[in-house]
């Protein structure tokens, strides 16, 4: 395997994990972070925005993921290197985002 083969599996992990929220909220028609939204990263984007935004994180896992010709799902350097990416993002998302919704403890320098 190719440094940019490990690239292109760890960050198609990631994206792939970075659709979920975006899709679940909106496809739930509820308003949720997205890079669109002001203050960036902290405002509410719209339903619709996050659907779409969700569609494009799958299209951006599928280009690194699917159309990889060396990418292999019975690999299992594949297999983790992309389930390490999404656990990487997904723990850094978690700790973002339980900021803003109370599911993360603040920091000191975060209080009021």
């Amino acid at each position: 395997m190719t440094l940019l083969h490990d690239f292109m599996c760890f960050f198609g992990g990631a994206v792939l994990t970075n659709a979920i929220p975006h899709l679940a909220n909106g496809l739930s028609g509820r308003p949720f972070q997205s890079p669109f939204a002001k203050p960036h990263g902290r405002g509410l984007s719209s339903s619709q925005v996050n659907v779409v935004w969700g569609f494009v994180n799958l299209l951006a896992a599928w280009l690194l993921l699917g159309l990889s010709p060396a990418f292999d799902v019975h690999r299992i350097s594949n297999v983790l290197l992309t389930l390490a990416g999404g656990l990487v993002l997904g723990i850094w998302m978690a700790r973002h985002f339980g900021r803003l919704h109370g599911g993360y403890p603040l920091e000191k320098s975060d209080r009021p």
